[in-house]
């Protein structure tokens, strides 16, 4: 009596070690494929709740601003974020005239910039706000009536290959050789000094 496997050639017997190192090969491919997607999409992630907090501050000292028409030319060409507002007249606490309010909005901006609110419990640094933030805003002369522009710059996550021209925080170390990290959200609106 024959047994079946007495004559099986020896190429049918299993997969050999060039089978399973292609195998583990091809696997490994793929699990780097899906890594890279994952970091790819976390950056993307990241992006987008800078952007959104970018629009949510701008929006915040776009409100400010209307609420305290006759300060117009105080919110003007302040370029924030980077600590250097001292708080003066604590208006949260005291009655302000307008110009106290008016530098009481942009030390809070700033604040909000850089994320102030939120501490992290280990070394009580900012945990919040932006990467590396500057606030801009530039009206017309005088800032009597006309167009505001609202910019909020900060460093992204990945080089781009064609920066913004946009001038706010234009220039500086934090965003690169050629501000090849540099975001930048602008808005632009129209305030009156009538609080229109």
């Amino acid at each position: 009596m024959k047994t079946l496997n007495q004559h099986t050639p020896a190429s049918q017997h299993g997969m050999s070690l060039i089978e399973v190192m292609v195998a583990v090969f091809v696997v490994s491919i793929g699990l780097l494929g899906v890594a890279r997607m994952e970091i790819l999409a976390k950056q993307s992630n990241v992006e987008a709740i800078q952007r959104t907090a970018a629009t949510q501050l701008a929006q915040q000292i776009i409100t400010k601003m209307r609420a305290n028409p006759s300060q117009l030319t105080a919110y003007e060409g302040q370029i924030l974020g980077a600590g250097k507002l001292k708080l003066g007249t604590d208006c949260a606490t005291k009655t302000c005239t307008s110009a106290e309010l008016a530098a009481w909005d942009l030390y809070q901006w700033e604040q909000a910039l850089m994320g102030a609110s939120e501490k992290t419990t280990s070394t009580g640094t900012n945990a919040g706000g932006l990467d590396s933030p500057r606030g801009c805003i530039t009206g017309p002369a005088g800032g009597v009536v006309g167009e505001y522009v609202i910019s909020i710059a900060w460093r992204g996550k990945s080089p781009m290959t064609n920066p913004t021209s946009t001038t706010c925080g234009n220039g500086l170390s934090l965003y690169g050789t050629n501000d090849e990290y540099r975001r930048v959200l602008t808005l632009t609106l129209y305030i009156s000094n009538t609080g229109a």
